[in-house]
């Protein structure tokens, strides 16, 4: 991983300098302004100066992280609130190393993780590697993220300077989330897909409130989830409450006449069945529907329960990818203390995150997802019966 620092007199000039010197897959840390000292403050301005960094990994992927796209970290309490974080997990992995209280991994998992001359160093990153473990990050991923930041610990490392490169890495490889954008002049359809169960018409919902509350965008529901009449009653019910229209439709071409019905819409979203996704009849039917629209004019995301065993989340995100690509959206958060599986699908996708839900309140419980929040919450304590709120 390459970081470094940019300065300019404004924080456009400062981001440019960031895409000529580390290319547009660059991901922006930090920004702070830096005010003159002495003399100088009276009559110089102050500059910006941006913190950027870039996953060697990065640099050849098919889809980069934008410069643009970045939620940056603009104040100082964000970034404080972060290194609060990782010295919490400083102060614990010390104590345990002070009284001896490492656990030793099995040889199988000692193995995986290619060792550090300074014993010291090797229980921090033992310790490390049993917090993102607790978490339910996939042994691959975890031996992954230790092997790429080895060569940049030497000898007496601080747990601290550990801790910010594990974190940072976890920031650049969960990447930039991708959110529903409308589009100019053209309608645009976005297709809630997944296995059953995982609350899909509730999820659409939300999201769906959110554009006709907060955004007053013109919106219409489409239902193709004819198999269960309580979620064609459920999207209703929502449809009349926020005065939306709805159609439900049968057949690929009844979707093709709802384009030119919906043409003044700025989003239409539509719910789809939740079928098996071993059933290939029913892949083969969703396949026909989102074909109806070109891939220009459609968001497509695969909603998933992060309580979901990861073995299963494999299996369906491999049958998902064979249909169509998506990004990715994660249930039921608060039922679970573990985010592992936030990361563990990214990394084995490919596929951009995008929102994150929590309870049942529409249209309140659901977020964009965070990188940084999700990267915090993977290298803290585990508090058993705390809140599993992402904060």
């Amino acid at each position: 991983m390459i970081i470094k620092k940019f300065q300019a007199n404004t924080e456009a000039e400062a981001i440019e300098l960031v895409k000529k010197d580390l290319g547009k897959n660059a991901i922006i840390m930090n920004i702070k302004t830096i005010s003159p000292k002495g003399f100088l403050k009276f009559i110089k301005k102050p500059n910006v100066e941006i913190t950027a960094a870039i996953d060697d990994n990065q640099i050849y992927k098919q889809r980069p992280i934008a410069v643009d796209e970045v939620k940056y970290i603009k104040k100082d309490v964000e970034v404080a609130a972060i290194e609060e974080k990782l010295n919490n997990l400083q102060v614990l992995i010390e104590k345990q190393a002070n009284n001896n209280q490492i656990e030793k991994n099995d040889t199988n998992n000692k193995d995986n993780i290619k060792e550090v001359s300074n014993s010291k160093n090797f229980e921090y990153i033992q310790l490390v590697y049993n917090q993102l473990i607790s978490n339910e990050v996939d042994h691959k991923y975890v031996n992954q993220i230790l092997g790429e930041i080895e060569s940049t610990i030497k000898d007496e490392t601080p747990l601290d300077t550990i801790l910010a490169s594990v974190y940072q890495k976890i920031v650049l490889k969960l990447g930039n989330p991708k959110k529903i954008t409308p589009l100019e002049k053209k309608t645009k359809f976005v297709f809630f897909i997944g296995p059953t169960g995982v609350g899909k018409t509730t999820t659409l919902a939300k999201i769906a409130s959110h554009f006709r509350i907060n955004k007053n965008l013109k919106i219409a529901f489409i239902n193709l989830d004819t198999y269960r009449i309580a979620a064609t009653h459920q999207l209703m019910t929502y449809a009349e409450i926020l005065g939306i229209p709805i159609k439900v439709i049968y057949s690929p071409d009844e979707m093709e006449h709802a384009q030119e019905e919906f043409k003044d819409f700025d989003l239409v979203f539509v719910d789809t069945a939740g079928r098996s996704h071993k059933d290939l009849e029913q892949r083969d039917d969703l396949i026909e529907f989102l074909n109806t629209i070109e891939p220009e004019y459609r968001d497509v995301f695969l909603v998933l329960s992060i309580t979901t065993k990861y073995n299963d989340l494999i299996r369906i995100t491999e049958v998902y990818s064979d249909i169509t690509e998506y990004a990715i959206i994660f249930t039921k958060s608060d039922e679970t203390l573990g985010v592992g599986n936030i990361l563990n699908i990214r990394l084995l996708t490919n596929a951009p995150l995008s929102y994150l839900t929590f309870g049942q309140n529409v249209p309140d419980d659901f977020e964009t997802i965070n990188p940084q929040k999700i990267a915090k919450q993977l290298l803290r304590e585990i508090e058993h019966g705390s809140s599993t709120r992402i904060t």
